[in-house]
């Protein structure tokens, strides 16, 4: 069984229920135009496009406010509080519940660490983000050593995984901000974690990521989910090409019937 390929833009108008199979694999940007994104998922929805991975997965991974529930389904992630208008007093009282010291704040929809700041007490509220619908978590002492392990998993079954480790001076991982990413072996305990957390999404995912750290109590955490337009690292895994071609097929295959 093979497959066409074409290319579309996300925000178009195109008759996306013509195809067998929609991927939005590269829905670039949803970010920032997400009510444009909330309403690209009703039409698929509405007109009965054939999407994978399924739009309830698409819904939920849009805004990280899914951490609470992965938290609250006993799957180890980074403690998170998630704040509808950032201001002194939402830092102070995050800082209260996570025994002070300091914080990492990011949007609760956002890619590749947009908005992302880390604050220490007696530091400024930035004031680009006053007000931002945000996700507050604790700094994480170990990150700019071991940094962040992505697990990637296509047809729910482990194919590779890399390190993001930060460049010296810096905290976040994406290649953006110079992190060193190179292939790695999962460390002990992480694929059993990564099959947890993705038990708990709405359904079943086609390709996924699965991005964990070492929390500051020295054990692995869920830090992000990456189940809509992930960077699937493939290039670091040559032989990863099959296994992906294969889950997406097979999804196809499974859409038509």
């Amino acid at each position: 069984m093979g497959a066409t390929v074409e290319p579309v833009d996300w925000t178009s108008d195109a008759d996306f229920a013509a195809y067998d199979m929609v991927l939005p694999l590269i829905a670039w940007g949803y970010h920032q135009h997400f009510a444009k994104w909330q309403s690209v998922l009703d039409r698929f929805e509405s007109e009965d496009v054939r999407v994978t991975n399924p739009v309830p997965v698409l819904r939920w991974n849009g805004d990280k406010s899914y951490l609470a529930e992965l938290h609250a389904k006993s799957v180890a992630t980074v403690p998170s509080i998630a704040v509808e208008s950032l201001d002194e007093v939402a830092l102070e009282a995050a800082r209260g519940a996570f025994g002070g010291g300091e914080l990492v704040v990011k949007p609760l929809v956002s890619a590749s660490a947009y908005g992302t700041f880390r604050i220490a007490p007696g530091d400024p509220l930035p004031e680009k983000i006053r007000g931002w619908r945000m996700l507050v978590q604790p700094w994480l002492k170990d990150i700019v050593n071991s940094g962040e392990y992505s697990l990637i998993f296509f047809g729910g079954e482990f194919s590779h995984s890399v390190s993001k480790v930060p460049r010296p001076g810096e905290f976040r991982v994406q290649p953006e901000y110079g992190g060193i990413i190179g292939p790695c072996d999962p460390p002990p305990g992480s694929l059993d974690l990564g099959k947890a957390a993705l038990a708990a999404a709405p359904a079943a995912t086609t390709y996924a990521r699965v991005d964990i750290v070492v929390g500051n109590d020295g054990r692995l955490q869920v830090i992000e989910l990456e189940l809509i337009e992930p960077a699937l690292f493939m290039t670091d895994a040559p032989d990863s090409g099959p296994r992906f071609a294969r889950a997406v097929l097979s999804a196809a295959e499974a859409a038509r019937k």
